[in-house]
């Protein structure tokens, strides 16, 4: 193994270990009990992709569409998604985010970065601020090429 390979493997460790944490601290800190993470994961996915079919969302969250049908089913029992026929093809619905659901989705957001920004400023230096700043963009290009 050459040193870039070696440098690759131990960040990708690193990384899988410090996200694994973030996500395990965040889930503990903002939930309220409404909806559960994975529903919380796919409002998010929606959000963020616009309009989406069931089989779209399973794909990118990778896992069966009947699960995904579930968690769906659920996300509109609480009216936080509305589903619309499929302007394209009649015999599929596209999901989107309610205005519920985006009220809740921000609120989650902004009390969790609330929470983060807070985290920073007491325990982190400026430049360890702009370091994570940069880190951000290049961790989220590197979820979607997984």
């Amino acid at each position: 193994m050459d040193s870039r390979e070696a440098l690759n493997l131990s960040t990708a460790t690193a990384i899988q270990v410090a996200v694994g944490m973030l996500k395990r601290r965040t889930r503990e800190t903002h939930r309220d009990g409404s909806v559960t993470t994975p529903e919380l994961t796919v409002l998010a996915q929606i959000d963020r992709s616009g309009p989406l079919t069931i089989a779209d969302l399973a794909r990118l969250q990778q896992i069966t569409p009947q699960a995904m049908g579930s968690t769906v089913a659920s996300l509109e029992k609480h009216g936080l998604v509305s589903r619309a026929p499929d302007p394209d093809d009649r015999r599929r619905s596209l999901l989107t985010v309610s205005r519920a659901g985006s009220d809740m989705l921000h609120s989650s957001r902004d009390a969790l970065s609330g929470l983060m920004a807070a985290a920073l400023a007491e325990s982190f230096t400026d430049d360890e601020v702009a370091t994570l700043a940069a880190a951000a963009p290049l961790l989220e290009r590197l979820a979607r090429r997984l």
